[in-house]
């Protein structure tokens, strides 16, 4: 079987533990997810299966290259496709469906990866932490950037050097988060903790 699925963030909400305790978790929808397309050693060069979200998409939206490898399968348009790794003793099929419950138990450990927020353009104290100036009456030192290179040598700034920018819309990855609750009649998934992205946005859940 293969070892992660596409999901969708839901949002957060909190739940009770047998002994009382509130935990907070993250409400995703993963899946359920249909097999495209299978990648072989030959001719592909290695080994995956690809997994198409199942969800509704207008026929206008697909174009004509992805509507032909979706005829070619058998299968339904997705929006999302993404690949992932399986188990060589128990490969699904093409077009076969596979479920939230397949894949995850209650007190797995898994990775979640999606796109962050983004925030737009970001100065040097919310982007990189800054500790910035005094605040005192008087101070010209209070967001500013400080010193950024030598004038005589280099005379330039450095590459990576952290400055204001465009802050966030990235792929972040949450390492080693516990499964709580497992509900397979709406795959839902419920993890504990926050995971990257906004509430509709996409994730991959794979175990850890």
């Amino acid at each position: 079987m293969v070892d992660g699925l596409i999901g969708i963030k839901v949002g957060m909400t909190q739940v009770f533990d047998e002994s009382g305790t509130v935990v907070p978790v993250t409400v995703i929808k993963t899946g359920p997810c249909i097999v495209v397309q299978k990648k072989m050693k030959d001719p592909d060069g290695y080994e995956a299966v690809q997994l198409g979200l199942v969800e509704f998409v207008r026929p206008s939206r697909v174009n004509k290259p992805r509507t032909g490898h979706f005829k070619k399968a058998g299968v339904p348009p997705c929006r999302v496709l993404r690949e992932f790794q399986s188990d060589k003793s128990e490969t699904p099929n093409v077009g076969e469906q596979i479920l939230v419950s397949q894949v995850f138990r209650q007190n797995d450990i898994v990775d979640v990866v999606g796109r962050s927020k983004g925030r737009g353009f970001a100065g040097l104290i919310k982007r990189h932490h800054f500790g910035g100036g005094a605040a005192s009456h008087g101070s010209m030192f209070h967001r500013a950037p400080g010193s950024i290179g030598a004038s005589a040598f280099p005379s330039r700034v450095l590459p990576g050097m952290r400055a204001a920018g465009h802050m966030g819309d990235e792929t972040v990855a949450v390492q080693k988060l516990k499964v709580v609750r497992v509900h397979e009649q709406e795959n839902i998934l419920l993890v504990q903790g926050a995971v990257p992205g906004r509430n509709g946005g996409y994730v991959i859940v794979k175990k850890a």
